[in-house]
């Protein structure tokens, strides 16, 4: 039986059959129109193969539809306009383009669109999860309706610029003084910023943004289970994969998420633990990762998995999972592992390092050193990995519950609806 989510949430296939035009479509009623409070989100940052936002969303649905006093407005591009609606969430689909080289994510065009879902759904709050087009969207499309805007900060994307700007020549540390003083622009516009770990909290307020809440994502924590690690052989065979150490990582193939250094690190660890390196994903960084291991045997790569408990099984296969990312926010699919009782080896900066710190979770390495790298993932693999799987599945069982992330997001809501008199 579909979830909730998977009714709610259109893929591009099955919108293509939708002739709906956004601009012009009578809308039908508010959903809840008692609800203390209705919040808006809209992103750029979705689509049908994208990770921690995709997830970030379709579970705050799942939250709303369980909390009758408040409501919910997704604004969402995809391959033509749509509506869907649940009990207390309804989301509207618009048709964009394609962005190129990024063709999981698509433009947010449509400002007369946006202006009549604002004004027809009235929101108390709207959350603003891409840094792009969509505050400036959300500005003239908001424009004289008074409604407060809350940045969640998705994508670190100052450090995409330049990932180390202390270290780096003039040009990257132009463009990511650039990207700051455009990071400070915007902020001009949002009431309050959400962030996800304390990495991105002190670099915001060392540029001068300082109206910010810290909140942790969160996991599935029935989904996300070491319950699953007692069907680790059989997961194994059915992907092809061997019997001995596997250290897998989940993600996009970005070069944000540094995986030439891990591929760089795996030929020493191989040779001293003989552990495959399986990397679970897609993305523009395929071609020159499987260049530069040469056709290695010790590296498998499988492809992107929409089955989400397909997904968590996997996680409970592997005997570690590798965050190698150092400018991540924070990293969704460690923590899930982390759940799954799979203990994580993470740079030594980003949301996901402090997570491992605080849990006890596994092991950090000096962010962008190959060597360090292989030295700290042959140190874990050697290690009693059990007691690190406990210490990470009590961690998460403590702080990343969706339903207590979501009830401080939403606190965050409140006091900012509250400030502004709605």
């Amino acid at each position: 039986m579909p979830s909730l989510a998977d009714t709610l949430f259109l893929t591009d296939a099955q919108l293509r059959s939708s002739t709906l035009d956004l601009a012009v479509t009578p809308f039908p009623p508010r959903l809840r129109p008692r609800a203390r409070l209705g919040v808006l989100d809209i992103t750029e940052f979705y689509g049908d193969t994208t990770g921690g936002v995709r997830t970030y969303l379709r579970e705050k649905a799942v939250y709303v539809e369980a909390h009758p006093e408040v409501r919910q407005t997704l604004v969402l591009p995809g391959a033509a306009d749509a509506i869907t609606s649940s009990g207390g969430v309804r989301i509207y689909r618009l048709r964009g383009p394609l962005v190129p080289t990024q063709e999981q994510y698509r433009f947010m065009l449509a400002t007369r669109s946006d202006r009549r879902i604002m004004k027809h759904e009235q929101p108390d709050v709207i959350e603003v999860g891409s840094p792009g087009f969509v505050p400036w969207i959300v500005r003239l499309a908001a424009r004289g309706l008074d409604i407060p805007v809350v940045a969640f900060y998705h994508s670190h994307f100052p450090r995409l610029f330049s990932p180390w700007p202390e270290r780096a020549g003039v040009f990257r540390r132009s463009a990511h003084n650039l990207a700051w003083r455009y990071a400070r622009l915007i902020d001009r516009h949002f009431a309050h910023t959400i962030v996800c770990s304390r990495f991105v909290g002190d670099d915001l307020r060392r540029a001068g943004i300082d109206r910010v809440s810290q909140v942790p994502l969160g996991v599935d924590l029935e989904r996300y289970s070491p319950a699953l690690r007692a069907q680790r052989d059989e997961v194994r065979r059915s992907h092809g994969l061997p019997s001995g150490p596997i250290a897998g990582f989940v993600g996009r193939f970005g070069k944000e998420k540094e995986l030439d250094v891990l591929v760089a690190a795996w030929p020493q660890v191989h040779r001293k633990t003989g552990a495959m390196l399986v990397l679970v994903g897609d993305g523009p960084q395929r071609a020159a990762l499987e260049a530069q291991a040469g056709g290695a045997s010790w590296l498998r790569f499988l492809p992107f998995m929409r089955d989400r408990d397909a997904l968590a099984s996997l996680l409970a296969a592997f005997d570690i999972v590798v965050a190698p990312g150092s400018s991540e926010t924070f990293g969704l699919a460690p923590l899930e592992a982390i759940a799954c009782g799979t203990p994580v080896l993470s740079a030594d900066r980003g949301g996901m390092s402090e997570q491992i710190e605080a849990a006890g979770a596994g092991e950090r390495f000096l962010s962008g050193n190959p060597g360090s790298l292989a030295e700290s993932a042959i140190r874990l693999l050697e290690s009693d990995l059990a007691t690190h799987s406990r210490l990470g599945r009590a961690h998460a069982e403590a702080n990343n519950d969706w339903k207590s992330v979501f009830d401080r997001i939403f606190a965050v809501y409140t006091s900012v609806a509250a400030e502004a008199g709605r």
